[in-house]
């Protein structure tokens, strides 16, 4: 994937950056505590599923220290009932990716990639790489350049 995923982020036309991390260190705590950056540059890819028949799935970005709103915002956006985060095996059915390194490049075409403005906001942020073993570092704006569509109050603050 590191080829394929080179040639999606130079297809961006932004300046990009593949961070080489230990497999053991890929969870986002640990990487930035490990690795030196603030969490709230770090953005996490997260696959939900929708409860319906057949499931209805998408990628979020959204910010570490901020929590997916999955009960409203998504569900509402996914047009379900009822929606969840999918589990670690669907989600790595579904990208060919494990949690820890889920990038939300070179996602299948059917997997809509939605983004917290808060994710935008940022000067620059750190994503997964597509494996456990690299980060992409990059502007925000890299999302948006490869079509994913930036959401308000996608996520939230936790409160207390």
């Amino acid at each position: 994937m590191s080829d394929g995923l080179s040639t999606i982020l130079t297809s961006s036309g932004v300046e990009y950056e593949i961070v080489p991390c230990d497999p053991t260190l890929a969870d986002t705590a640990q990487f930035c505590e490990a690795y030196g950056y603030a969490l709230e540059d770090s953005a996490n890819t997260i696959v939900v599923v929708g409860k319906s028949d057949p499931p209805v799935h998408a990628a979020c970005v959204v910010l570490a220290p901020t929590r997916l709103d999955v009960n409203k915002v998504v569900r509402k956006k996914l047009g379900v009932r009822k929606a969840s985060f999918a589990s670690g095996d669907d989600t790595e059915e579904l990208t060919g990716m494990a949690i820890g390194g889920v990038t939300p490049f070179g996602l299948p075409d059917h997997l809509p990639l939605w983004v917290d403005s808060r994710v935008m906001a940022r000067d620059r942020i750190i994503l997964g790489g597509g494996s456990r073993d690299r980060k992409v570092l990059a502007p925000p704006r890299i999302l948006t350049a490869l079509g994913a569509e930036v959401v308000e109050g996608l996520a939230r603050v936790p409160t207390g």
